[in-house]
């Protein structure tokens, strides 16, 4: 059986990774400046096995229109192209001698806006799994014997405040990738 305060430290985690997870999923979405969590999603083809990119190359942002993909093994690096190629973020990348070259392309207003749209859909995830952890630790405080009417109703408050910064943290992560993305 547990208690209101193991009840509250699982909801606590529950929340923090789905801000976390918000966090890295907003990341992979590409904003004005070239960042090389950009590439985080893509997943290459190599050792016949599908791996993340950060497994087979190390990514750098050397300037803010160009992203640098360096391979451990240069017999990869058309692989890697490939699999930049055919990822659903927009771009073109360009092997010479073993280094990709990644450059950024100038978005567009209509992109931009699309973009946005993206955020707050992974935005509303988020807030999903932030509520979800509410819900189950509401049942799971219901179901606890031995526990008075009064502290229920304090861990039901402390729930919502918890609930309330986890969804302020969420917003505050939506506001600056918006920012991020309309800035031109």
């Amino acid at each position: 059986m547990s208690s209101i305060a193991e009840i509250l430290k699982e909801s606590r985690a529950a929340m923090d990774k789905a801000v976390e997870n918000s966090r890295r999923e907003f990341n992979s979405i590409r904003g004005g400046k070239a960042s090389s969590s950009l590439l985080d999603t893509v997943r290459v083809e190599a050792y016949g096995q599908s791996m993340p990119i950060s497994q087979v190359a190390s990514v750098s942002a050397p300037e803010p229109r160009l992203l640098v993909v360096q391979p451990w093994d240069k017999g990869v690096a058309p692989a890697i192209e490939k699999a930049i190629r055919d990822s659903d973020l927009g771009l073109n990348p360009a092997n010479q001698g073993g280094v990709i070259r990644v450059p950024i392309p100038a978005l567009n207003e209509e992109r931009r806006r699309d973009l946005v749209k993206v955020v707050h859909k992974l935005a509303e995830d988020g807030r999903i799994a932030v509520r979800h952890a509410r819900g189950n630790a509401r049942d799971a405080v219901k179901k606890l014997d031995k526990v008075s009417e009064d502290e229920k109703k304090l861990a039901d408050k402390e729930l919502q405040k918890l609930h309330d910064d986890h969804m302020a943290r969420i917003d505050e992560l939506v506001k600056s990738k918006e920012a991020e993305i309309m800035e031109v």
